[in-house]
This record gives structure tokens, C-alpha cells and sequence, in this order.
């Protein structure tokens, strides 16, 4: 594997839902499927904001007010796609350097009427330096997109 493939990781999910709703849970519900143990803040998360705009942001708030901005809105265009930076270093803390984080394309692709897959791309994580692999190791791992996006998958599940 080069090291460019190795600075991309791709998942996919398919929901039971049409692709408007599937694209507006995902950025009105992200705090809904967002595990809260991932929090770089020093107290438990509150709530997790998406602004939906380009110039907009992806932040935790924690119970004591405190704010971490850990993304930015690239590109979005409801309800198709949309593509997020990752502002997180391998050291797990907010990176303040746009040349030195990675992007999130996701884009929403309708399977019928009432069905929409997502697919996921993290790339650029070379971007992120010495210590990129463990980067990709993490969002590439069981705690990473793939539980984001069976949380996410979840939100479309009935009621039991």
C-alpha cells in the first residue's frame, strides 16, 4: 500500500431513509451518534453544534461553557454532500495549522426511494505530519468512523 492510499479511509453505510432526511440527521443529529467520550475539553460534553454552512464549524460544548472547535465546514450542499477538515493532531488535540489537518467528504447517494448510502472519505491524513498513521489507525478503528456511522445508522432504526 503507498502511503497515499494509506492517508485515505473510506467506510459506508446504507440507511432507511430518504436522502434529505439522511443528510439533515446527520448534520442537525452529529451529536446524536457522536460518542461523547470522545471530548478533547477537561469537562463532559453538553452538546455537539454542526453549522450547517461553509465557514461554519463542528464544536463540542461542555457543561462548564467551555468550546472546542475541533472542524470546519469546507463544502456543503445539501442534500448530496458535504466536507468537513479534521482539526485534530496526532496527539488528539485541536489543531490551530489548516496545512497540517485532514478532510471528511460525505456524500449521500439515494439507493430508492426510502434507502440513501453514505459514503465516507477521511483523507489527506498525511497532512497531518510526523504521527499521521495514528491518525488514520484511530478514525480507521472500531472507536472511529465505523462507530459514527452504525450510531448514525441506529438513528433510523424503530423503536423497540
Amino acid at each position: 500500500m503507498t502511503r497515499t492510499e494509506a492517508a485515505v479511509v473510506r467506510r459506508q453505510v446504507v440507511v432507511n431513509a430518504e436522502i434529505t432526511q439522511a443528510f439533515t440527521a446527520f448534520t442537525k443529529r452529529f451529536g446524536d451518534f457522536k460518542p461523547p467520550e470522545h471530548n478533547l475539553l477537561a469537562a463532559a460534553i453538553t452538546e455537539t453544534v454542526f453549522e450547517p454552512r461553509v465557514g461554519g464549524h463542528i464544536y463540542d460544548r461542555a457543561i462548564d461553557g467551555s468550546e472546542c472547535h475541533w472542524a470546519r465546514i469546507l463544502d456543503y450542499e445539501p442534500p448530496e454532500r458535504l466536507v468537513f477538515s479534521w482539526d485534530i493532531s496526532p496527539q488528539w488535540q485541536v489543531e490551530t495549522d489548516p496545512e497540517l489537518t485532514s478532510e471528511v467528504e460525505v456524500r449521500f447517494v439515494p439507493e430508492g426511494p426510502n434507502r440513501t448510502r453514505i459514503e465516507l472519505e477521511h483523507r489527506h491524513l498525511d497532512r497531518h505530519g510526523p504521527g499521521w498513521q495514528s491518525v488514520g489507525e484511530g478514525v480507521d478503528g472500531d472507536h472511529g468512523w465505523p462507530l459514527y456511522l452504525a450510531r448514525y445508522a441506529a438513528l433510523f432504526e424503530p423503536e423497540s
